[in-house]
């Protein structure tokens, strides 16, 4: 699966994760769930659209492809993994585990996430 930006990924996760809750998605709660622009959600939307990760009609809900499904889980189990290794193992408090999380998931390597996970779960026995 091709790499796509760090913003791509927010914009998938929250596709998904808004899909899980309320088992449909339109622009506007992708606009309110990352505190966003319209536009902004309609140019995110549109080149997620182009890599095959969704199916987007500008008037109706968005669909998420099975692509779209597996990119927004790895994006996920990259966030839990790192939230829990901070407040987990090394003991930083949540909020603050859950706001670097989010910021490393977008540029962590595969080889130091296996690491890192391998490294947590171990940990955590």
């Amino acid at each position: 699966m091709a790499e796509i930006s760090s913003s791509l990924e927010d914009y998938i996760e929250a596709v998904y994760n808004i899909f899980v809750a309320e088992n449909k998605v339109k622009a506007i709660d992708v606009s309110r769930r990352l505190n966003v622009s319209r536009a902004s959600v309609t140019e995110a939307l549109q080149k997620l659209e182009q890599l095959g990760l969704i199916n987007y009609g500008h008037y109706g809900t968005i669909s998420i492809t099975d692509s779209g499904v597996k990119k927004a889980k790895e994006v996920i189990k990259k966030h839990e993994i790192l939230s829990l290794f901070f407040e987990k193992v090394l003991g930083i408090n949540h909020e603050i585990a859950e706001e670097t999380a989010c910021k490393i998931e977008h540029v962590i390597g595969n080889e130091v996430f296996k690491k890192l996970e391998k490294h947590t779960k171990e940990q955590l026995k």
